[in-house]
Parts: C-alpha cells; structure tokens; sequence
C-alpha cells in the first residue's frame, strides 16, 4: 500500500530528537506560555523573514485574530475563494463579517485576481487569498488591488510554510496565518497554528487576544479567547522547523518526478508560475473521470483523497448567501476533477513510478 501521507516515516528520522523536547518540557513542568513557545516564535518569524509570530492552538484561530486585528466585525464584508478548505470562511463568520467569493484561476486553483477585482463592493473591507496546495496566490496583484481600494489583506498560508513569491517567503501581506496540523508540512502533534506579521501593533493585540485580553497577568484589556499555543508543541515544532527546507526540497524533487512520468498522461498536473516556489504540501491533479481513476489507483494499492470535494459556497452552511451551481463555475469545474496523489518528503521514487504507472494504464 502506498500511504497517501505516512507521518510513522518522518516521526522514526527524528524520534530521538523529539522524545528529548519532550522531555525537556515535562521537566521544566511549564506547558503554557513559557520559554518552547517564545523561542518557537522568534525562529519561525525568523525563518519567515518576518518580525513578529505569535503561536496559536489552531490555524482557524490565526485567521480570526488577524482578522479582528484588522478590525474586521458585523456589516464588513471578506472577500476569499470558493475553492478553500471551511475554515477560511468560518473564521469571517465569527467576527459577525459575510464571506463573499471570487472565482478561481484553473491553472493554479488560487484566487483570479481580475475576477476579485469585479467582486469588490462599498462593502468590502478585507481580502483573504489562500496559497492553496502550497503555492502563494498572486500576491502582488491582489495587494496591489487591496491598495487601490484601501482594503487589508490576511493572507492564508496555512498550507504554505517556506513558499516562495517573487523570491520572498510568505506571507507577503503584512499578516499572515498558518496551520500546524499534523499533515502539514511544518505539523505539529496535534493543533496548532500562528500569525506572523510585521506589524507591531497588530502583534500586541493578537497576545493579548490569545490570553484571554490579558495585556499582563489579571489586567484584561480586551474580551479575547483561549488560543494559546503549548509548549509540547511548541516544542515539537522547534525540532521540525530544523528540518523543514529539506523537506521542502525532497517534496519538490518528488513532484518533479511526478510532473515528467505523467508528461503524457491525460490527466493536467500542477502549475508552478514562474515567480513562484510551490512547496508541495499536496500534489494535485485533474482527470476527468475521477471516481473511476481512484478507484483504479485504489486496486492497486495507492491512496487518494480529493482536498476539497465541495467549494464553500455550495456547503450546506453557506445557503443563506444564496449562491447556486453555476456562481462561480472555474471552482466548480475543478472540484470536480481534482485528485491529490500521495505526497510526502520521504515518498520513494519507486512508489511515485509504480503511481504513474497506475494512471498511465488507466488513462490510455
């Protein structure tokens, strides 16, 4: 069986040095806020080329705070993609703001930055592009849009950590979100997530937030919430983030592999623009026959999944924006078609050529 992830790989080449963090913090016996987190912060912001990280229990948290930070609430309205995973919205909805949509670019499933331009209304006031699968969105232009419209951007690099746009890492926008779930490339053992901006101001409120408003201990400042990060993980993640341009690497290594034996299969493989630096956290393709394909992959012993079968604003939860198939029909046609083939850095070129295989078979 070929694993879609196998995180049992990337835990036994690192065991000892996790099992020794973890130890260090069960013996300093301080598991929240303590010297893991803080020094997890200032190496992550650091690996980011940014000034600020604050560590979060999850990356939906991330997105909330920085959106309160921006003073996003009740009236607002966010614009983001339809082809995203729930949380980019749900964290909108909980500042009281609408999420409203805009339509995709087909070749990189991010945000179409001349359709955001249309989507624009006196009421919107933010703008969340996802660098989804791994590769930035086209910041440039979508902060360039934001600037002429005097709109913030919160950008979502939950699947992004290490991307490149333009030869900078994300996020590019002056805050930006992201996810230590275990799957991801820089995952935790368990939740997590962060903001990292270059913001100061934004910085303090967003501590503040996280711990419940406290500005110090028993002086509440705010109405904030229980986002904090622990230290276990914090401390898992210092151990990782060690590792992690190396893993990026053997993923890219892993899709150039993939993108040459699936050269003239029928099926359309990733697209990587050229000012940017995908980093793989999934590898996506599309086949028009789908199920059939899977299910084709899945007798021969190769896992799949399909990230995310249904765009945001067909999900049950969303009906009252009254949108119906046929809103926003690049996202619609994709969904359809796309299918995420095992990735992960210690994946075997072995097992990506018995995976080609497999789809050439199907495909001719």
């Amino acid at each position: 069986m070929i694993k879609f992830v196998d995180l049992k790989q990337q835990y036994n080449s690192i065991r000892d040095e996790v099992r020794k963090a973890i130890d260090g913090v069960l013996e300093s016996t301080s598991y929240i806020l303590g010297q893991q987190l803080s020094d997890f912060e200032n190496e992550f912001a650091r690996f980011c080329n940014a000034k600020h990280c604050i560590g979060l229990n999850t990356g939906t948290s991330a997105l909330h705070l920085a959106l309160l930070a921006k003073g996003i609430g009740k009236g607002d309205e966010v614009l983001t993609t339809p082809n995203t995973f729930f949380a980019t919205c749900e964290a909108i909805s909980y500042t009281g703001a609408t999420p409203k949509f805009a339509d995709i670019d087909e070749d990189t499933y991010n945000m179409d930055a001349e359709k955001l331009k249309k989507a624009i209304t006196p009421k919107t006031k933010a703008i969340i592009p996802v660098d989804l699968y791994g590769q930035p969105a086209d910041m440039s232009e979508i902060l360039e849009i934001a600037r002429k419209n005097n709109l913030s951007v919160i950008e979502d690099a939950c699947q992004a950590h290490g991307a490149e746009h333009h030869k900078k890492k994300v996020p590019i926008a002056d805050i930006g979100c992201f996810s230590f779930y275990p799957a991801k490339n820089l995952g935790a053992y368990g939740e997590g997530g962060a903001i990292v901006t270059n913001d100061k101001e934004s910085d303090e409120l967003i501590r503040a937030y996280r711990d419940h408003g406290q500005i110090k201990k028993h002086v509440h400042k705010h109405i904030g919430y229980n986002y904090r990060l622990e230290e276990l993980q914090a401390a898992v993640l210092r151990v990782k983030l060690k590792h992690l341009d190396e893993w990026i690497e053997m993923r890219r290594k892993n899709a150039k592999i993939y993108d040459e034996m699936l050269e003239d299969c029928d099926v359309a493989r990733p697209v990587e623009r050229n000012y940017n630096k995908h980093v793989y956290h999934l590898y996506v393709i599309r086949a028009k026959q789908r199920q059939k394909l899977m299910e084709h992959l899945n007798s021969k012993g190769v896992q799949t999944a399909i990230h995310y079968p249904t765009p945001i604003h067909l999900q049950e939860a969303y009906s009252f924006l009254g949108h119906e198939r046929g809103s926003f029909p690049v996202a619609e046609k994709c969904v359809d078609e796309i299918i995420s083939l095992p990735m992960y850095p210690e994946l075997k070129q072995e097992e990506i050529e018995l995976v080609a295989k497999s789809i050439k078979e199907f495909t001719k």
